[in-house]
């Protein structure tokens, strides 16, 4: 019989399962922590209280630095939505397309330090601006870089990377483009929130200048 006993599998399941289910089981036996030894990569092995402290510590760690990220992040969009909600007001208040262009400008490249900032109408004759906004803008966005040939037509050179859009059909196929010196600072994965909400204020404004 002891035989057959000592033969059957060593169920972990059950055994992870029960200390769940039973937290106080230590409280019960705590000889158990001093006495059970675990492996550790850099002392050879420590006692289940060292390693739980140790453990707690690191999830300590973890939480501070998810907190540190969270933080950066909030910081990051309070300052983008006091941007977006300064400028948006220059935008209201221009008296032409002039004005509009200058403030758009203006205040992109200065909070953001990109090297252009454009609107460009689309005329079907011109086939390599037609190209961009058929394939480029298919869905409606684009977010990356360019060939040389395409950045030279839309900016007038070449540049490291781009974030196009179409404005609504009200102004015509007008693209509103930003491009940057950076190659990697705009790509496809990126959040287009701040491009969005510049492009349907763009949108109520064009059509009354």
């Amino acid at each position: 019989m002891l035989t057959n006993i000592q033969q059957l599998p060593f169920d972990e399941v059950l055994i992870r399962e029960y200390l769940l289910d039973n937290p106080d089981f230590f409280n019960r036996y705590p000889e158990l922590l001093i006495a059970m030894r675990v492996p550790h990569a850099e002392r050879g092995a420590v006692s289940l209280v060292e390693r739980r402290q140790e453990l707690l510590r690191q999830r300590v760690s973890e939480l501070e630095e998810e907190i540190t990220s969270l933080m950066k992040i909030a910081t990051h969009n309070e300052k983008i939505f006091n941007f977006n909600n300064e400028l948006s007001f220059k935008l209201l208040a221009s008296k032409d397309l002039g004005d509009l262009r200058q403030a758009l400008s203006e205040g992109l490249k200065g909070e953001f330090g990109f090297s252009h900032v454009r609107l460009i109408t689309v005329h079907d004759i011109d086939s390599e601006l037609a190209n961009i906004w058929r394939h480029r803008l298919q869905s409606g966005y684009y977010f990356g870089r360019l060939t040389q040939s395409e950045s030279s037509r839309l900016f007038g050179r070449e540049v490291g990377s781009v974030a196009l859009t179409k404005l609504s059909d009200n102004n015509g196929q007008v693209i509103f483009a930003i491009a940057s010196k950076d190659p990697t600072h705009f790509h496809p994965d990126m959040d287009s929130l701040l491009f969005s909400q510049l492009r349907h204020l763009l949108d109520h404004i064009l059509p009354q200048l």
